[in-house]
């Protein structure tokens, strides 16, 4: 069930003007998270064993944290977790906004459209709403808050803003997402999935700022976009919401039916914008895990260096949700590896379950 968004010659084009992301201060290492975890779960009978290998097997060196580690056991109901993703949220968020505008040479008050993307908590008036103020933003802001996409959504909600920009070419559009996973852990939950969750999600925000297509600046430009939904697959990957809050859903088909679709994914999206894989130059793939990110090497006949920046981000922050892909994105913009005239193909995958491609020609 694919839909694509692809320009017409002659229409003006967004672009991508800078990224920006944003870590909490509180590092922590994977053997000291194993630690704590197996105190916790070794009291009740988990084989704590089972814990270390899961956690080391996902490659992550160690994760930011939302919170101190000593604050968490107070944590003990989904009001309070959710109270704390707030107010993380926030900060978290006005960070990646600020530094994303002061790269892109823009203030707050150029600020036309805020799209913001998170699965982690809820809020209403939104963290955009809130962020208004604190940023200076117009009051006539065009904001779209999104829940529920997952690790799709920094591609998504990337597209998502390009498509808006092609109606508004003069304007500025920023996308947020902010995903603290560690306020989401289910304690009292043994499953494998969650205690996978346990050790590859972390916490973290990233920014980008997009102009449209009449504005002036350097940047890649978000030529098209297509959306997959694969049939019968909502139990593949999301939430179910209990007393505790949001409980992880997390099937290990998820590597498989990557392998299975994102080749003929990727192709039949190339072979619409007249690209075959040998013409991406830059590769930018959320950081899944090692089994996705493999299944993506697999799929694409790609080497291991093609998503160097992936595994990278894997290992140095774990995989932040939705933030995933713009981290990589981010590192990307940051390294001036990408020349005028390269093309790189933006990926990502999640619940529905689903994947997005987006296309950026620099």
């Amino acid at each position: 069930m694919p839909a694509s968004a692809t320009l017409p010659r002659s229409a003006p084009v967004p672009s991508v003007r800078a990224a920006a992301v944003a870590l909490p201060e509180n590092y922590v290492d994977q053997e000291t998270l194993i630690e704590v975890l197996r105190a916790h779960w070794g009291k009740k009978h988990f084989n704590v064993a089972r814990l270390e290998d899961l956690h080391r097997a996902v490659q992550v060196k160690g994760r930011h944290l939302a919170l101190p580690l000593a604050e968490y056991p107070g944590l003990d109901t989904f009001a309070k977790c959710n109270d704390a993703w707030i107010r993380a949220a926030l900060d978290l968020g006005e960070r990646a906004v600020r530094g994303a505008l002061e790269r892109a040479g823009l203030r707050p008050r150029d600020v036309d459209q805020l799209f913001f993307v998170t699965v982690t908590g809820i809020a209403t008036p939104s963290i955009d709403a809130r962020l208004a103020n604190r940023l200076g933003l117009r009051s006539d802001l065009k904001r779209v808050p999104i829940f529920g996409l997952g690790c799709v959504a920094g591609a998504a909600g990337l597209a998502r803003a390009a498509d808006a920009l092609r109606g508004a070419p003069g304007e500025v559009s920023v996308l947020l997402s902010v995903e603290l996973c560690s306020l989401t852990l289910q304690r009292e939950d043994l499953s494998i999935a969650n205690i996978i969750a346990s050790g590859i999600f972390g916490d973290g925000a990233a920014a980008v700022v997009l102009a449209g297509g009449d504005r002036e600046g350097a940047g890649p430009r978000v030529s098209a976009s297509r959306s997959t939904l694969y049939p019968g697959t909502e139990r593949v990957m999301g939430w179910d919401l209990v007393d505790t809050g949001f409980k992880v859903v997390l099937s290990a088909e998820v590597p498989a039916i990557t392998r299975a679709h994102v080749g003929e994914d990727v192709d039949g999206f190339l072979a619409s914008q007249g690209l075959d894989r040998s013409g991406i130059r830059h590769w930018i793939a959320h950081t899944g895990g090692p089994k996705v990110l493999q299944a993506f090497e697999a799929a694409l006949g790609l080497p291991r260096q093609a998503l160097a920046a992936s595994w990278r981000s894997l290992a140095e922050v774990g995989n932040l949700s939705s933030a995933s892909v713009l981290f990589v994105l981010e590192d990307l913009l940051a390294s001036g590896r990408a020349r005028p005239g390269d093309d790189g193909l933006l990926v990502a995958m999640g619940p529905g379950f689903c994947s997005e491609l987006v296309l950026l020609r620099w």
